[in-house]
C-alpha cells in the first residue's frame, strides 16, 4: 500500500475476513488487504484511522480498534449510522471493499511514561481507544496507575466485555456504567463523569487523561479534571467530525482553525478548547 503521504487517494483491494456483532447496531470487522505487499507495508498507530470504500454508496473514516501485526488483518469497529456504514452492515465475510491510510493523528501515550493514565469512553468512543489500551498493556512497567472508564447507554450497548477481566488482570482499573440500567444489572447507573469524579487522582500535575465519545461526555469529562488539578497540556481528546477526503482538502471537517481529518481526530484540549466550549479553569 502506497503511504497517504506519497498518494493518499491510493485505495488498496481489500476483503471482509470475519463479522462479530458487538453491540445493537455495532459489528467488528476484520478485513485483510488483498496485495501481500500492502499488507507487509502498512503500518498504523493508536487513534488512527482508515477511509473504507464501499464500491457504489461511498466512504467513511472509521477509527481502528486493533493495531495489526505486520501483515495481520485491519480491525475497525463500526456503528452504522449512514449510508457507507450501512452498506457496510450488510457485508459478510468473503466481501469485497476498499480501503485507504492510516491517516491522522495518535494517541500521544510517548508522554504519558512515568504518569497515571485515566482513558475515559462514552460509547462507540471506546473503539479509538483500544488500540492505546493495547499499547499500554505491551508497556504497563512504563506507566503508574492506569484507570479505565466506560459508559453506555444500556449494558447491552457495551464494548468488548470480554476483554475486561484481562485488563483487569494487567493490572488496568476498569469501571463501568450505564445511562439506564436492565433488570439483572448490578453495576454502575449514571453516566461516565460520575465514575469520574470519584475517582482519587492523587498526582494531578503527574495525571494524563485521553478521552473520546460525545462531545458533551469530553467537555464534562474535562472540566471534572481540570477542577482537580490536571494541566491543559496533560488532556487529550478525539474529536468526529464529517472526514470525507481524508488530507484537509475538502473542508467537510473544519473545526475552527483545524481540519480534523489532518491535525486529528486526536488533538490536545487547548488546541480545541475554544470550540469545544469548556469553562477556561
Amino acid at each position: 500500500m502506497l503511504s497517504p503521504r506519497t498518494e493518499p487517494w491510493a485505495v488498496a483491494a481489500a476483503r471482509v475476513r470475519d463479522v462479530k456483532d458487538e453491540a445493537p447496531g455495532v459489528q467488528t470487522y476484520w478485513i485483510e488487504l488483498s496485495e501481500a505487499g500492502d499488507r507487509e507495508t502498512y503500518a498504523a498507530k493508536p487513534g488512527q484511522f482508515n477511509m473504507l470504500y464501499m464500491p457504489g454508496v461511498g466512504e467513511a473514516a472509521i477509527s481502528l480498534s486493533h493495531l495489526p501485526s505486520p501483515g495481520g488483518q485491519l480491525v475497525h469497529t463500526v456503528r452504522s449510522v449512514g449510508n457507507v456504514t450501512r452498506a457496510l452492515a450488510v457485508t459478510k465475510a468473503g466481501d469485497s471493499l476498499g480501503v485507504r491510510g492510516p491517516f491522522g493523528s495518535y494517541w500521544p501515550l510517548e508522554r504519558g511514561i512515568g504518569k497515571d493514565l485515566i482513558l475515559v469512553a462514552g460509547g462507540i468512543g471506546l473503539a479509538p481507544l483500544r488500540p492505546l489500551v493495547d499499547e499500554i498493556l505491551s508497556h504497563r512497567q512504563q506507566f503508574g496507575r492506569v484507570s479505565l472508564l466506560i459508559g453506555a447507554r444500556t449494558p447491552s450497548d457495551l464494548l468488548y466485555t470480554d476483554d475486561y477481566e484481562s485488563w483487569r488482570t494487567a493490572d488496568i482499573e476498569v469501571q463501568t456504567t450505564v445511562d439506564r440500567a436492565a433488570a439483572d444489572w448490578k453495576g454502575n447507573v449514571g453516566v461516565v463523569t460520575l465514575l469520574l469524579n470519584r475517582l482519587g487522582i492523587t498526582s494531578p500535575l503527574q495525571t494524563m487523561i485521553f478521552t473520546c465519545g460525545p462531545e458533551v461526555m469530553m467537555t464534562y469529562a474535562i472540566r471534572a479534571v481540570r477542577e482537580r488539578g490536571v494541566p491543559r497540556e496533560n488532556l487529550w481528546v478525539s474529536l468526529e467530525r464529517n472526514m470525507n477526503c481524508a488530507i484537509g482538502q475538502c473542508g467537510h471537517c473544519q473545526l475552527g482553525p483545524h481540519f480534523i481529518c489532518k491535525e486529528g481526530p486526536v488533538l490536545r484540549y487547548d488546541q480545541v478548547k475554544n470550540w469545544m466550549h469548556v469553562d477556561s479553569l
